[in-house]
């Protein structure tokens, strides 16, 4: 499901035009990069929490030349399912 196929399902299930449901899906994204740019963690509680994780600096291989390479460190966005999301997909 792209971005678009995900407002029009928004706007069928809540009943709101299509706009509406845009505007609503932009300021939650928005809502939630600020939250985790500050390093807070965002919960729903069935859907899951998004939060941010330091990966630390580590070596790899270049896979054509196979010569190590320094990756470095960096902080990664984390998604972890609740239990409801879990249960409806099974």
């Amino acid at each position: 499901m792209n971005k678009a196929q995900l407002i029009d399902a928004i706007a069928a299930e809540a009943k709101v035009t299509k706009a509406d449901a845009k505007k609503a899906l932009d300021a939650f994204v928005k809502t939630t990069q600020v939250a985790l740019k500050k390093g807070d963690r965002v919960a729903l509680v069935g859907f899951g929490s998004f939060s941010v994780a330091e990966r630390n600096a580590r070596t790899g291989r270049n896979p054509q030349t196979g010569k190590p390479i320094t990756i470095k460190a960096k902080k990664v966005v984390k998604f972890k399912a609740g239990s409801d999301l879990n249960d409806s997909v099974q």
